[in-house]
């Protein structure tokens, strides 16, 4: 079993920003990365739809052998992770955002979260800001049509800019300093909020997190992979492989996406 891979989903690309701190921690995990890219954005369909799409990746991650699953998506980690684990045997990881560390370091005791609908929504992000945020505000706000612009290639638009300006900047207005991206897509806008936002801002993602969380489970269920053969990368999606091959590009080259009907 320390041998076998581990499996990787999201709605899209978005996990990629997951799997590039994964893989920088645990080079030598042979790892199976999905994106459903036809079902994206997960935030905007219902939680049956959500905890659906999740039983059918993790099937097909189980088919190939897999012997933990990161649930690389917001939106399925806080709808649909709880089903998986009283479905399947093996450990899943979860994203979760970055509430905790906001809340710690705010100084204006002001914090912003970006996500999808469908995670702000749901009863985890409500039980997290309860036990991390007290004491702070919180200020969330959709991310209405960031993730469909990110999946359509349209990353540095001017539509995209615009969004983004009308969804951090009222937040700003609240005195924000901390702003979480709640969504596995939105690291990859890391750059652009950054200039929006300002460098007094400080912008939190929960990938090196959930990388920690990764190898610490897999220590404890005696599964780290310790063969010194080289690490296997596989990447597949369901409908257009450019996006996914260009954020793979950026982390190696020599990894390819591959086209899979699922």
């Amino acid at each position: 079993m320390q041998e076998s891979p581990i499996g990787m989903f999201d709605s899209g690309i978005g996990g990629i920003t997951i799997y590039k701190e994964v893989h920088q921690l645990l080079p030598n995990e042979n790892i199976i990365y999905l994106a459903d890219s036809k079902n994206a954005p997960y935030g905007e369909k219902s939680k049956k739809e959500i905890i659906d799409f999740s039983i059918k990746n993790t099937e097909l991650l189980l088919n190939k052998g897999c012997k933990l699953i990161v649930v690389a998506c917001n939106t399925a980690s806080t709808n649909a992770v709880a089903t998986l684990r009283e479905k399947y045997d093996v450990p899943f990881i979860r994203v979760q955002p970055a509430i905790k560390p906001a809340a710690l370091q705010s100084k204006t005791k002001v914090i912003g979260i970006l996500a999808t609908e469908g995670t702000l929504k749901s009863d985890l992000l409500w039980e997290t800001s309860q036990k991390f945020a007290q004491g702070v505000t919180v200020v969330n706000q959709v991310g209405d049509g960031l993730v469909a612009l990110i999946e359509s290639g349209k990353i540095y638009s001017d539509k995209m800019t615009a969004l983004l300006k009308k969804y951090t900047f009222p937040m700003l207005e609240k005195n924000m300093d901390q702003l979480v991206l709640g969504c596995t897509h939105y690291p990859l806008l890391r750059s652009q909020i950054q200039k929006l936002v300002g460098k007094h801002i400080n912008i939190l993602d929960s990938g090196e997190a959930i990388a920690r969380q990764t190898k610490v489970i897999l220590t404890q269920e005696n599964l780290l992979n310790n063969s010194q053969d080289k690490s296997i990368q596989k990447f597949y999606s369901n409908k257009n492989l450019e996006i996914l091959q260009y954020f793979i590009n950026q982390i190696n080259p020599s990894f390819k996406a591959e086209k899979l009907d699922f």
